[in-house]
């Protein structure tokens, strides 16, 4: 099932459209709580958090894995790695859930 316009032509993405269908999707996890630096987000500010980050971080941002390492895992501040909850209670690290949307979406899935 294809999420998104881009999908279909992953192959022919270009990084920062492939950023942008990262941080769609974050923002479409709809029950999801992000967990930056111990308080709870919606997926909205946790997307658009990412992409206050994205604008801050300028050309340092190359490619997508840039996008997930610098701007998707962690703060800059604390160090503290992000996590989200998602609606079963389950809690993982925000780098291993981008890493598996990156995956899906140059799979196009």
């Amino acid at each position: 099932m294809l999420l998104f316009p881009f999908q279909a032509l992953a192959e022919t993405m270009t990084e920062a459209q492939k950023i942008e269908a990262l941080i769609n999707k974050v923002e479409r996890l709809g029950d999801a709580v992000f967990i930056r630096n111990g308080k709870e987000h919606t997926p909205k500010e946790a997307a658009d958090h990412m992409r206050l980050k994205l604008g801050n971080a300028g050309a340092r941002i190359k490619t997508a894995d840039d996008f997930i390492k610098y701007c998707g895992t962690g703060s800059s501040m604390t160090g503290e790695a992000y996590k989200i909850r998602f609606k079963d209670g389950s809690e993982r690290l925000s780098a291993d859930v981008l890493n598996g949307f990156l995956g899906d979406i140059e799979a196009n899935k």
